[in-house]
């Protein structure tokens, strides 16, 4: 195998594993910062060996047991666990005599559900979550992360080390929380995966509206919360709606990467399987009872444009009762704009214009862009062309993202011309 490929091999080894390997030793080591180092000196040995001896047929087992060998010289070295030393020896010696099959997927998933917990922990802030999650569990870089977000590299690399600290300075233990406390922290986990997809989905800033790239670890994340936790309902009903929005991917920019709205997407190029697993998520979180929860409900909503050949198709009656089920729910103001928009496809413009007119007056989301935007496109509708176009022109000089900008300033411009 060429150098070149076996790097490439290594790297795509590296990217699969990642999760799982840090996992393991973070349950073997009991620290999850001396869980990533030790991983990444496996991976140096697979650098250093790989080339000459060819990649293993089980590499992720390879790395762990090399792995899990440098953290017992680590224990000597630093004097640390004494008491532990001869059995974490004898642990190591037995997993490279052992087939690397079986002692690599015991407790596999154990571990990566503790894995997901210890990142998303509530002692860190949300930006930690989502910074350590990515570096963790989607084995991206600091510097895949800081171009995701837009962030200095240093500034993101700053971040993952003081969240690994504070992980350990408040001694957060290396386990899924008890029952009584598992909801809460499900709910953290689900927000930091939804956070990640809606990033990529609607870029906050930057030139590109989208960024597929963090959509696709979102939705990985996604399905392995789905495969750990089957029976918890809204993780299926997170799955089922971020299969949904992925769906409709290659349909949301033109050929110059210009935004391409809901409505004027060209449906034949919408992913028919991602919405049939949408769809089979959706109906997987009802059977278990979350057809009204936060996430099945939006996945709902999802699934209704999924349904509808054409846009003219779509049940906007339905989707302002699961709006206003949602609404309910939320208390959300954004939630509230949305729900307006299908109250005007269904009702006419002039009943959502009144509630867009409550969120106004609400002024939670005065500096949010796309409230402008929706009031000044129901403003057209009726007419009120000067009115719109001001909407349009306050939006653009809200958003920071470019593409978004330029749509705004697009139709404030459509509307001059008239």
């Amino acid at each position: 195998m060429a150098a070149t490929d076996t790097r490439t091999a290594i790297e795509s080894v590296v990217r699969m594993e990642s999760a799982r390997l840090i996992a393991g030793l973070a349950r073997f080591t009991g620290d999850v910062g001396l869980a990533e180092e030790l991983a990444q000196d496996a991976v140096v040995a697979a650098l250093e060996q790989w080339p000459d001896s060819g990649v293993p047929r089980n590499a992720g087992a390879w790395l762990m047991t090399v792995a899990k060998r440098r953290a017992v010289d680590t224990f000597r070295r630093n004097d640390v666990l004494q008491r532990k030393y001869g059995e974490l020896g004898r642990a190591a010696d037995e997993a490279l005599t052992v087939d690397f099959d079986r002692a690599f997927a015991e407790e596999i998933d154990d571990d990566l559900l503790r894995l997901v917990f210890v990142s998303c922990h509530p002692v860190l802030s949300t930006a930690a979550r989502v910074s350590l999650t990515l570096r963790l569990l989607g084995g991206l870089t600091a510097a895949e992360i800081a171009r995701a977000f837009l962030t200095g590299e240093a500034t993101i690399a700053a971040r993952i080390t003081r969240a690994k600290k504070a992980l350990a300075a408040a001694q957060v233990p290396f386990e899924v929380p008890p029952p009584a406390e598992r909801g809460q922290r499900l709910s953290s986990v689900l927000e930091v995966v939804y956070l990640i997809f809606n990033e990529g989905y609607s870029a906050t800033a930057g030139d590109d509206w989208m960024r597929p790239a963090l959509c696709d670890d979102a939705l990985r994340l996604a399905r392995v919360l789905a495969g750990l936790m089957p029976a918890e309902p809204e993780v299926h009903g997170l799955v089922a709606l971020l299969e949904i929005q992925a769906s409709r991917t290659a349909a949301r920019t033109g050929p110059a990467g210009e935004p391409v709205l809901l409505l004027d997407q060209n449906r034949a190029r919408w992913d028919r399987l991602l919405i049939n697993r949408g769809l089979t998520a959706l109906a997987r979180a009802e059977e278990l009872g979350g057809a009204n929860g936060p996430y099945a409900l939006q996945a709902a909503i999802a699934a209704c444009h999924g349904r509808a050949a054409r846009a003219e198709d779509t049940d906007w009656v339905r989707i302002v009762e699961l709006y206003t089920a949602l609404a309910d729910l939320t208390r959300s103001p954004v939630v509230e704009l949305n729900r307006a928009v299908a109250v005007s496809m269904a009702y006419g413009p002039q009943n959502a214009l009144e509630l867009v007119d409550a969120v106004v007056e609400h002024g939670s989301l005065a500096n949010y862009h796309l409230l402008p935007s929706v009031r000044g496109d129901l403003l057209a509708k009726l007419g009120r062309t000067d009115e719109a176009r001001a909407e349009f022109e306050r939006a653009a000089a809200l958003t920071r993202n470019v593409r978004e900008r330029e749509l705004s300033l697009g139709r404030a411009a459509e509307l001059g011309e008239r």
